[in-house]
């Protein structure tokens, strides 16, 4: 499927063969986005009063299921590197919107909160108690803050859950301090 494009020329000459690079460009970020459903590029030139020269501008506005996408200010004195900066732009936030559709955003596991159920110290583990009633495993190497003979039972902790083959077990557990008065 093609999409619809449309190609404007601001301040700068057209050129077929620089319309049909863009297009060949924009046919290809549906490959990254499937259903994209139509891009605009617009190329200007403005007539800056600098002494390197006249920079080009690219703009590309992306139609996408529930919402647009903009890329712009993409300049380059190389109109073809101009839009190849501006498509790469595209397509990386076209990636992006993507996985952020198929729920593919890495999300963060919730801190727990719990308290030193129970200590191993010739072992170096023990067993945290949840606020919710669980208990979890720890081992030495999970603790984040402490040292395993810093800990005592009944200390106040925060760690994320992990599943173990043998049950629950708490990693990153941190031993949480108190605000003395």
């Amino acid at each position: 499927m093609q999409i619809p494009l449309q190609i404007t020329f601001h301040d700068v000459s057209h050129s077929d063969a620089l319309e049909n690079h863009i297009r060949e460009k924009a046919q290809k970020l549906e490959q990254f986005y499937s259903a994209l459903i139509s891009c605009r590029v617009v190329i200007d030139q403005p007539g800056l009063h600098q002494s390197k020269g006249k920079p080009f501008n690219v703009r590309i506005d992306l139609t996408v299921p529930g919402g647009e996408i903009v890329v712009d200010r993409q300049k380059n004195e190389d109109v073809y590197v101009a839009l190849r900066d501006a498509f790469d732009a595209a397509r990386r936030k076209l990636e992006d919107y993507g996985r952020r559709q198929r729920l593919e955003i890495k999300t963060h596991d919730p801190v727990l909160s719990g308290h030193v159920a129970r200590l191993a110290p010739e072992a170096h583990f023990g067993f945290i108690a949840g606020l919710d009633g669980r208990e979890f495993y720890f081992s030495a190497a999970n603790l984040a803050n402490a040292d395993y003979e810093q800990l005592a039972e009944g200390d106040e902790v925060h760690f994320l859950e992990d599943a173990a083959g043998d049950g629950l077990q708490a990693k990153r557990v941190t031993l949480r301090k108190h605000e003395e008065s």
